[in-house]
């Protein structure tokens, strides 16, 4: 596996006891003014709207170089999407077969919607798999990455204020009130793509805290446009945003490409509000297909020294059984009966 500087101690996500639904029903309003008749399949050309971002933070800017996988801690908010693909994801995410099986709530969101790719959602399981949207955003991190999981891609985070909330005019400390609490990301990287118009919206920023204890906000995406950050190894927070009447953001979770980079990934934070089954499937098929990758390199490796009447590297064989022991201790930890 790649050698990467250890990383500083992550803290660790919230979590909950049990699953919950939806801590509010939405108002009817919203899916009916999602709804369109013109669907179409996603189309790369027509629907993605890639501009570079204007900045990129650094992890040691922010006080944690060493930290991570890359240096790219996060980026300032580009446009990624045009406005039919947005139309197209909102028609999605509230479409009858998408409410009725994978609404959920937490104790970090009211209203949540997720694990509902490929088989509720087409045009946003190929957007996010789409090599144009996947090598913009590769360019952004400097790795190569890909959807983390497929119960991860799309994962919707929505508020939806009622006529007094939003008229009312937050005080001066009210862009300080969280969203969201302080957390750490499942996966290495996360890209937050706004579905709302942000429109008189004030606040909404991401509050990230150093490696210096210092906390510092970032400007948070308008509508079609996105921000990527390595949220495994960043404790952050969503702020508030008021003045207006939504905010529906989406978090498709990435890792690295390849099986040689580190993967730090954890799914125990995921239980309350995804199957069971699933999330631990799609854990250990991706984990297992990259130790498969990895043992095999390094049988081939074995082989080529053999071949050139080479001594057998007894350094080397066990570095290698070392790490991957941890990789599957670092399973086992996740993959939990209880």
């Amino acid at each position: 596996m790649t050698d990467v500087a250890i990383a500083p101690a992550v803290a660790p996500s919230p979590q909950q006891d049990k699953s919950m639904s939806p801590r509010k029903p939405l108002p009817q309003s919203l899916i009916e003014g999602a709804q369109i008749s013109d669907r179409s399949p996603f189309y790369a050309e027509k629907h993605v709207n890639f501009k570079f971002p204007k900045g990129i933070i650094t992890m040691k800017e922010i006080g944690l170089e060493g930290a991570g996988i890359t240096s790219t801690a996060i980026s300032e908010p580009f446009t990624l999407f045009t406005e039919e693909a947005i139309r197209q994801m909102r028609a999605e995410i509230f479409s009858r077969q998408v409410l009725e099986k994978c609404q959920v709530g937490s104790d970090l969101a009211t209203n949540m919607i997720r694990g509902y790719c490929p088989e509720q959602s087409s045009f946003i399981y190929d957007a996010w798999n789409s090599p144009a949207v996947l090598g913009a955003l590769s360019q952004i991190a400097g790795i190569e990455l890909v959807p983390a999981m497929d119960v991860d891609i799309g994962h919707v985070n929505i508020s939806v204020r009622d006529d007094a909330a939003t008229a009312s005019i937050p005080g001066k400390d009210a862009d300080d009130k969280p969203a969201f609490e302080w957390h750490s990301d499942s996966y290495a990287f996360v890209c937050v793509t706004m579905l709302s118009d942000c429109a008189g919206m004030i606040g909404g920023e991401t509050a990230i805290r150093t490696g210096t204890g210092e906390v510092l906000k970032f400007r948070g995406p308008a509508m079609g446009t996105a921000v990527i950050m390595q949220g495994r190894y960043i404790e952050h927070q969503a702020l508030k945003a008021f003045g207006g009447r939504e905010r529906i953001s989406m978090v498709t979770s990435l890792r690295p490409k390849s099986p040689f980079v580190r993967d730090e990934t954890i799914i125990r934070p995921l239980l309350p509000i995804t199957s069971k089954s699933t999330l631990y499937y799609q854990y250990a098929e991706y984990r297992l297909k990259n130790l498969e990758e990895r043992v095999r390199h390094q049988l081939k490796v074995m082989r080529q020294h053999k071949k050139a009447d080479r001594d057998f590297d007894v350094a080397s064989a066990r570095k290698f059984l070392f790490e991957e022991r941890e990789f599957i201790d670092a399973m086992l930890e996740e993959l939990k009966d209880s």
